[in-house]
């Protein structure tokens, strides 16, 4: 049984003392693929190595975090453009708007997601969004940058059925992730309506954790979890879920 982790943060210092361990461990529980998104520039380097000891297993995405658009954002976005010219990436990503912790640089995400979006289309690569309080200003630019050779992820998904519809309109799938496991998750409710063929399944680790691990440090081993949770909802086999998920993250990154 294949499993993919399209999401997971595995160069996080979280991992400094593990991580060769914890890759181990997802491989072992049939993770054939990790696909790492970016975050910044102080971040790079840490991804490389990873890439460099699991080489066939790990694949790289770059681009610019919506957390860390700061003052500095211009400079940031150069780094990303700087590497995409330089190496082949699997996606650009990840990449959005954040306004949960701050709406100081509301105009600068939207440009630099904008922006990114624009570089994915002219290198035929598929985009990984990161959306937080902000599916109207997610919207609103994928809305005025939709096309053809506009798809991705829309990575951890908690919003409601009508924006999983409107997601998935913009040719995205859905990356589901440990949220789906949470009494409070909410996204359990009306998963069994979104046809399997739009999800791909994630972890986002260290971060979002599954039940019964939430709280803890997440890693990839746990998209079990992940999959057998969506198997209960769709009323179909841990199988069939890692199959069709595989299938689609597969054909979503080119791999």
């Amino acid at each position: 049984m294949q499993l993919i982790d399209t999401h997971t943060h595995l160069y996080s210092s979280q991992f400094d003392t593990d991580r060769a361990e914890t890759v181990q461990r997802a491989i072992d529980n049939g993770v054939t693929h990790f696909f790492l998104p970016a975050i910044d520039q102080s971040h790079t380097e840490a991804m490389l190595a990873l890439k460099a000891a699991f080489p066939k297993e790990m694949h790289l995405m770059m681009g610019l975090h919506p957390t860390s658009v700061k003052e500095n954002y211009k400079e940031e976005l150069a780094h990303v453009k700087q590497w995409l010219d330089k190496q082949d990436f699997v996606a650009i990503g990840e990449i959005g708007m954040d306004l949960y912790w701050d709406k100081t640089f509301i105009k600068e995400q939207q440009e630099a997601f904008r922006l990114q979006i624009q570089w994915a289309k002219e290198q035929k690569l598929p985009i990984v969004i990161h959306c937080r309080d902000a599916f109207d200003e997610v919207f609103e630019v994928l809305e005025s940058e939709k096309s053809n050779d506009l798809y991705g992820i829309f990575h951890c998904f908690t919003g409601t059925l009508a924006q999983a519809k409107k997601a998935i309109s913009y040719n995205m799938k859905l990356g589901i992730g440990g949220v789906v496991t949470f009494k409070n998750g909410k996204i359990d409710q009306f998963l069994n309506q979104i046809s399997l063929e739009n999800l791909v399944l994630e972890t986002d680790s260290p971060y979002l954790a599954p039940t019964p691990y939430r709280g803890k440090r997440n890693e990839s081993s746990y998209i079990k979890l992940i999959a057998e949770k969506l198997a209960e909802i769709h009323q179909v086999s841990v199988a069939e879920i890692a199959a069709i998920t595989s299938k689609n993250a597969l054909a979503v990154f080119t791999i």
